[in-house]
């Protein structure tokens, strides 16, 4: 089987990861759809996220383990420089999201996004296959990477080392938004300020600064495999990570519902409306240029 003219043995292992990704959540589906339950969904998407990345490194030990051939252990299993470390990248940008979602959900012992939609099943079983095509695009370059045998990867140039960059870059961004939040929400619940919202630090550049954050981040992985020896259309396919994680936070899971409720919070608020006006909703441009609206 042939892809994108990639060769039948890296096409199947690519294939056998996408497939685990969505046996993966379907498994966590089976159980929380007919108990209309989401508690298990952020775990389940974080969790997906490192066993995926996980396979998609050792494959060839655990694919011979399943079909019983003998195995080849997995400290023998040679990795490329380039393939530990996108990894590395996915594995702690996905640690820090478990931990941050689960401890959400396990101190509310709820998530509001799910109060209506966990009753229609067929709705709800769509979103679960949804955290697989999440997953599976946002992934995507840690998969690809993984695939192609470590002996057939050049070494590690300038292009992997920018990719890492804007991978720190936009962690530290988001980062630093969690934290200057942290401590705003902190401060509010002990008096220090009685501000409705939060509007400093980098919140006064963007109203949603953390999610800007994950779509920089998201655009490091890809450029690991611009030196590969892959075919073009391969290469710039993995740059729909940061394309449809902008699409899926600036258009439909991130910012909408949160603006939404800010404005039935703060509407008639005259700071709230000020802020609005002069804080680019999502990408801070220069001169005054698309604020509140980009």
């Amino acid at each position: 089987m042939v892809f994108l003219g990639l060769h039948p043995a890296v096409t199947s292992r690519l294939a056998g990861v996408i497939g685990f990704t969505f046996a993966y959540q379907t498994a966590f589906a089976l159980y929380s759809v007919p108990n209309k339950t989401e508690k298990l969904y952020d775990l389940a998407g974080s969790t997906g996220f490192i066993t995926s990345t996980l396979l998609s490194l050792y494959y060839p030990s655990v694919r011979s383990w399943f079909i019983k051939s003998p195995s080849i252990p997995l400290s023998s299993l040679s990795h490329h420089p380039r393939q530990l470390l996108i990894s590395a990248m996915i594995l702690l940008w996905a640690g820090r999201l478990g931990y941050h979602l689960v401890g959400r959900i396990a101190k509310h012992g709820s998530d509001s996004r799910f109060d209506d939609l966990k009753t229609k099943p067929g709705i709800f079983s769509g979103m679960w296959f949804g955290q697989a095509l999440w997953i599976t695009l946002v992934g995507l370059p840690a998969f690809i990477v993984n695939s192609v045998p470590a002996s057939a990867h050049p070494a590690l140039a300038l292009k992997d080392f920018v990719g890492l960059g804007i991978w720190i870059a936009g962690l530290g961004f988001e980062v630093l938004a969690d934290q200057q939040k942290a401590t705003w929400r902190k401060q509010k619940d002990e008096k220090k300020h009685e501000e409705k919202f939060i509007s400093s630090g980098l919140w006064g550049l963007s109203r949603h600064p953390n999610y800007l954050g994950e779509v920089i981040l998201q655009t490091g992985p890809p450029l690991l495999l611009l030196n590969t020896p892959l075919l073009p259309s391969v290469k710039y396919l993995s740059f729909i990570s940061p394309v449809f994680t902008y699409i899926l936070l600036r258009y439909a899971s991130g910012v909408p519902p949160l603006e939404e409720s800010a404005e039935k919070k703060f509407g008639k608020d005259d700071n709230w409306r000020k802020y609005t006006d002069n804080t680019s909703m999502f990408v801070p441009l220069p001169v005054g240029l698309g604020k509140g609206k980009i």
